[in-house]
């Protein structure tokens, strides 16, 4: 493992490369998402489910993602260092909804390399591929307490439409808030 990431230590953003993923990345994505999730999300959904994620639980979910060859649906991921610090996803829909054929399913950047321009490179990847597979809106969902999110989706000139309620695994009611882009562009 390259010593900055290993250390935590953030990596200059001209060092950083924004590629396409590729099914030998799934265990690094996989592991990206829990320490991502754990620092985003500690206090916003139990701290039992935050604690018992485990990379092998997802991996062989991303490898079926990643093996998906169609601009339909794709991954790229930040690599500084021969190492995944950040990753984001997104799809066209057999359906609109809220007026956007696309959806943009996760972003997520290492903590220490958070604030760094990372995740917009990551979004901008990612639109550019859905629309060149016919996409013109795109729709992410967030959580109503993530005001990190929330600030990032409308920093890049994401419309809120509304929150939402929905049920937990274990019972617990979450809100979250749909955002959009109705003129897709990268």
């Amino acid at each position: 493992m390259n010593e900055a990431v290993q250390a935590g230590a953030a990596v200059a953003a001209d060092d950083v490369v924004i590629r396409r993923a590729r099914p030998g990345d799934a265990a690094s994505i996989a592991g990206v998402r829990i320490d991502a999730w754990r620092a985003s999300y500690r206090g916003l959904v139990p701290d039992s489910y935050l604690d018992h994620l485990k990379p092998e639980q997802s991996v062989k979910m991303w490898e079926q993602v990643l093996g998906a060859s169609s601009d339909a649906a794709c991954t790229f991921v930040a690599e500084a260092g021969g190492e995944i610090i950040g990753f984001a996803s997104g799809m066209t829909l057999a359906q609109s909804r809220f007026g956007c054929d696309a959806e943009l399913s996760a972003i997520c950047v290492l903590p220490d390399e958070q604030r760094r321009g990372l995740g917009k490179r990551l979004l901008a990847n990612v639109a550019a591929t859905l629309i060149g597979a016919g996409a013109t809106g795109l729709m992410a969902w967030v959580l109503a307490k993530n005001e990190g999110a929330r600030e990032f989706f409308k920093a890049l000139g994401a419309e809120q439409l509304f929150e939402q309620t929905f049920t937990w695994d274990d019972g617990s009611e979450i809100d979250e808030v749909g955002f959009v882009w109705r003129k897709l562009k990268a």
